[in-house]
């Protein structure tokens, strides 16, 4: 296992980029407003509408399914393999799960794992680009914190530098190629539902709800249970590990983000496959991994032993 400090490991960071980093364009800024709003205002829709006849069990498999699809390509893809180095895995299996994380619509996998590694880099401190404690820590300036990390640091100018953070994307085709096509895979994401459903129904309104659902509303959701892990799993919650930062555990949080808001323990071992350690710590991301290493798709998975744990306790057991 590798220590605290070393979170980028085994990815070191590339020399420091003359260059800086990129400046969003306003087309950026326009398009990031629309995939955040639009799912919203569809999901405020969709309440009323299903409420006498209720979500059907076809929207609700579909949604189901596309959640778990790209929930977990963001889980197990872009965090724990692509930007923590958590297992070891094929050509094929890696550039799956990276078009899967694609599908979420949280951004390409350079930039996503550029951005993750500079919050780990410094993680509540000055350089972090989601911190709620970037104000201060009274009401007022937790407050602003909290609507910053959660969804406002997506509108700075700055992008982090992908060259410096994510050298190792940077120099891979494979990813190179997936994010410069990302749009394809947006409108991947955005067209399965509605056509599963309109094929699964037979009728333009099959396709129409399962664009609703599949499509807008779970985007909403699962955008803002990736969000809550910047925000509020960096406010409440419980802290059982020693880290440097404020990083918490928030168990309501757990099955919707797949075991990612065992957050205390992800900042204490950056690198190990599995964040819920302990008892009725459930943690959906680890068990697919698990799977796969019983299957072969993974290997060299970093897995906590008992001593790394009570190494990593507050309090010790």
């Amino acid at each position: 296992m590798t220590t605290a400090e070393s979170v980028l490991d085994p990815v070191d960071l590339a020399p420091d980029d003359t260059s800086g980093p990129r400046s969003k364009t306003w087309t950026q800024q326009i398009t990031l407003t629309v995939f955040i709003v639009l799912p919203f205002v569809a999901t405020v829709l969709a309440v009323p509408l299903t409420w006498n006849r209720g979500l059907g069990y076809r929207d609700a498999i579909i949604a189901g399914a596309l959640y778990a699809i790209s929930g977990l390509g963001i889980t197990v893809g872009y965090h724990r393999y692509l930007t923590h180095r958590g297992f070891k895995t094929s050509r094929p299996v890696r550039i799956g799960l990276a078009i899967a994380g694609c599908l979420a619509l949280q951004a390409t996998p350079i930039q996503w794992v550029a951005d993750h590694r500079r919050h780990h880099r410094f993680s509540d401190k000055p350089g972090d680009p989601h911190s709620p404690w970037r104000y201060g820590d009274s009401a007022k300036a937790l407050t602003k914190g909290f609507f910053y990390s959660h969804v406002g640091w997506l509108y700075d100018w700055e992008t982090t530098n992908e060259k410096r953070y994510a050298p190792d994307l940077v120099g891979d085709p494979d990813m190179v190629f997936i994010s410069r096509f990302y749009v394809a895979w947006v409108a991947l994401s955005l067209l399965i539902a509605p056509l599963v459903g309109g094929l699964w129904g037979w009728s333009w309104n099959a396709a129409l709800t399962a664009f609703i659902w599949g499509s807008l509303v779970r985007i909403f959701v699962l955008h803002h249970v990736t969000f809550s892990i910047n925000s509020v799993c960096h406010i409440t919650g419980r802290r059982p590990f020693k880290t440097k930062d404020r990083s918490q555990n928030v168990w309501w949080l757990s099955i919707l983000s797949f075991g990612e808001s065992w957050h205390n323990f992800h900042h204490a071992e950056p690198s190990s496959a599995r964040h819920g350690v302990r008892t009725f710590e459930v943690d959906l991301s680890a068990g697919l991994i698990k799977a796969m290493e019983k299957l072969r798709l993974v290997k060299d998975v970093r897995w906590p032993d008992r001593a790394t744990i009570d190494r990593r306790r507050a309090v010790p057991a």
